[in-house]
């Protein structure tokens, strides 16, 4: 009978070492040693819907005091349940006009927040294997991507931008895919390199290709997108000290004011300081500057809406 108890000590003390173990290799089996900070986070600018909405990042910030059994404890941080808000950004309100959070695990580390498509999209992932789509009055769709390669065989470096394309599918731009960026010229790495992607979302596949033939002047554009059939670039002109608005490459767009940097945002576009709408090939820009770095917007010098 002594032998039949020590041995079920034995088991038993086993049993019970295995699962702290288990524990010290999940990072602790309670949630005693992690902090949630109490409120929510704003991240920064995520895009535009019109002239007076703004959509803002937030994310949940959390600390962890990790004391594993054996060794030095530490601590470590993170971000998780990412959400939207609409703020306008022409008067100062109370809060946002409408906003929605994910209450995803804090060990899911997709990034469902990576930039705008359209003027109440916002996309996510990376269109090389899972990229997600996140319209605001919705919760964000995942697909899962394939990838094609038609005429190179090397992907775009790091998505920056997804934006509109002809046909309704969607245009992957990559990091270097301006040859003025820091005087790097993909050209020079061979045809082999890929300089843009067409993502299909119905054939939930990404089509890798080089740019020539009609496409080949969009090349120099520092940002490029379609409304319907045209295409919209903003280029430096060739004394490289203002930006223009080109449709279809010959066909400029009359801007209301000089602008050195600028880009899409959704449907809006953004001119200097200056948030800008395009219709019917008119731009109008109101008279709110935001600069890009901060959740500020001025208006005749002062700030008149601050999100902080």
């Amino acid at each position: 009978m002594e032998n039949k108890m020590n041995k079920f000590g034995v088991e038993k003390l086993l049993a019970v070492l295995a699962v702290a173990l288990a524990c010290v290799c999940m990072w602790g089996c309670s949630d005693e040693a992690l902090r949630w900070v109490d409120n929510r986070s704003l991240g920064g600018v995520v895009g535009f819907v019109d002239d007076s909405l703004v959509i803002v990042s937030s994310y949940h910030y959390w600390h962890e005091e990790v004391d594993p059994a054996f060794g030095t404890s530490y601590d470590r941080e993170g971000r998780a349940h990412p959400g939207l808000s609409l703020y306008n950004y022409r008067v100062q309100l109370d809060g946002p006009v409408w906003s929605d959070t994910l209450d995803n695990s804090r060990d899911d580390d997709f990034e469902y927040i990576k930039g705008q498509l359209a003027d109440s999209v916002i996309w996510g992932g990376d269109p090389k294997s899972e990229v997600s789509f996140w319209k605001i009055g919705e919760k964000p769709h995942r697909i899962k991507i394939n990838k094609v390669f038609e005429g190179c065989s090397i992907d775009v470096p790091y998505t920056t931008k997804l934006r509109p394309w002809l046909d309704g599918k969607i245009l992957v731009l990559g990091n270097n895919r301006n040859p003025n960026i820091e005087g790097f010229d993909l050209d020079s790495l061979g045809s082999e390199r890929c300089q843009y992607g067409v993502l299909d979302t119905m054939q939930k596949t990404v089509t890798y290709k080089r740019l020539d033939g009609d496409l080949k002047w969009i090349k120099k554009c520092d940002d490029v997108r379609a409304w319907g059939k045209d295409v919209y670039c903003v280029i430096l002109d060739d004394e490289g000290e203002n930006s223009l608005v080109l449709k279809n490459r010959n066909d400029r767009i009359p801007a209301p004011r000089k602008f050195a940097i600028g880009g899409f945002w959704g449907d809006m576009i953004k001119m200097s300081g200056n948030i800008c709408n395009i219709n019917n090939d008119i731009i109008t820009c109101s008279d709110v500057i935001w600069y890009g770095n901060e959740l500020k917007f001025y208006q005749n010098g002062e700030v008149i809406v601050d999100l902080n």
